[in-house]
């Protein structure tokens, strides 16, 4: 008996995140986007336990889970698949045009997946924890989290880019976009602008939307292989 197609697996995995992320949402909807107990918790200790240089510490870390640094992220996921030859897991013979695709097909997929977060965001209007809790400033809704989001997508796009370049890597990449997503969510939390569910939220999101952009690659990858052979 053989197994699943392997070329299925991202789409399946989709489907399974965004599944889990849509009954998360209900789940907090249904609470009255209210924070549960462990999350009020969860907060708390954050709170109690903040000397000046651990929020110093925070404060820089998460600072890489937004602006510039997740677009650098992005931009070498191209630049990896460029050099690497095999954007798509097929060697194809790659022209300027196409490099140019290649190239910024992770920062455009990375900008989609931003704006259908804002747009969950504010229609899911989950208001963040309280303005004392804060070690900063900070803008918007809290579910999902951006900055969960976006440093588990770019992290996973560029992890994603070395797999398919070199294989051998592929765990070492998976775990250290793991581990700088997850540090990110952590002070989200820590530094009481976020509820636990908030990241969870975003790493689901980004998990979904990571999956479905790599399942969207390996079909342009396969019309193009077959349309490169066609022309020989």
């Amino acid at each position: 008996m053989t197994g699943a197609d392997p070329r299925h697996r991202p789409v399946v995995l989709a489907w399974a995140c965004g599944g889990a992320f849509a009954l998360l949402a209900v789940v907090v909807a249904v609470h009255g986007w209210a924070p549960f107990g462990f999350e009020a918790a969860a907060v708390r200790w954050g709170v109690a336990h903040r000397p000046g240089w651990a929020r110093s510490l925070a404060m820089a870390v998460t600072s890489l889970g937004t602006d510039v640094f997740p677009y650098l992220l992005a931009l070498a996921a191209g630049a990896v698949a460029v050099r690497s030859g095999r954007p798509t897991g097929a060697r194809l013979p790659v022209g300027a045009r196409r490099s140019a695709g290649v190239l910024l097909a992770p920062l455009v997929w990375l900008v989609a997946g931003q704006l259908l977060r804002q747009g969950l965001m504010r229609a899911f209007a989950r208001p963040r924890p309280p303005v004392a809790d804060w070690a900063f400033d900070a803008s918007g809704f809290a579910f999902p989290s951006g900055h969960a989001f976006t440093s588990a997508l770019s992290a996973g796009l560029l992890a994603l880019a070395v797999a398919r370049a070199r294989p051998r890597a592929a765990r070492f990449a998976a775990a250290g976009a793991a581990l700088f997503a997850g540090v990110i969510g952590f002070t989200r939390v820590y530094l009481g602008v976020h509820w636990p569910l908030d990241v969870l939220g975003g790493w689901l999101l980004a998990s979904a939307w990571l999956a479905l952009g790599g399942w969207l690659l390996g079909r342009l990858g396969l019309r193009a292989q077959r349309g490169a052979g066609a022309r020989r």
